[in-house]
């Protein structure tokens, strides 16, 4: 036997008398060339996402609860209680509707591509607006049951904006889809 790595002299030359035959193959084709997609820097757009969020007539509840099928409850219920800390916060008080479009379009789409799991918007209760009617929380519930990255949301819990602020699991995979 010979030294640490070195192979025995009558196993090199059975490898030898394997390979014998083979030949090498000679490739004259070239990768075809792809140009590579510039990055596109956050908050500088081309399409316009939040133009995309319509206005729905739907019913808002004074508690939001929505879970896409596949969610567990028990997440659900965590996601409820507060036991899944929200990573960042949206404040839209004072905001009008359509500045409150863009930013919500703006934060839900960074989330994603910064790859957060849960999100709190704070809508507000709407005690301030006119007819005391709470404008952005109802639009802030209409544009996340719209949003197929929002898996559930829920009112936050009292010690954390309770019906004036919503908590959002957002979908992991969303954040590698390219937009």
């Amino acid at each position: 036997m010979g030294g640490k790595g070195k192979i025995p002299d009558d196993e090199a030359a059975l490898f030898r008398e394997a390979v014998s035959d083979v030949t090498a193959r000679k490739e004259n084709r070239v990768e075809p060339y792809r140009r590579k997609k510039p990055p596109r820097p956050l908050g500088l757009e081309q399409e316009r996402p939040e133009e995309e969020l319509a206005d729905l007539n739907v019913d808002t509840p004074e508690f939001f609860e929505f879970r896409r099928p596949g969610i567990q409850q028990r997440v659900f219920q965590d996601l409820q209680r507060g036991l899944i800390p929200p990573e960042q916060s949206l404040d839209l008080h004072g905001m009008r509707v359509t500045e409150a479009r863009t930013a919500f379009s703006r934060f839900l789409r960074a989330s994603l591509q910064q790859g957060r799991r849960c999100v709190r918007i704070i809508h507000g209760k709407g005690k301030g607006s006119q007819d005391a009617q709470p404008v952005l929380k109802q639009k802030t519930y209409q544009w996340l049951l719209q949003n197929e990255a929002v898996l559930a949301f829920a009112t936050a819990p009292r010690w954390d904006g309770g019906t004036g602020a919503s908590y959002v699991l957002l979908s992991r995979k969303a954040g590698k889809l390219p937009y």
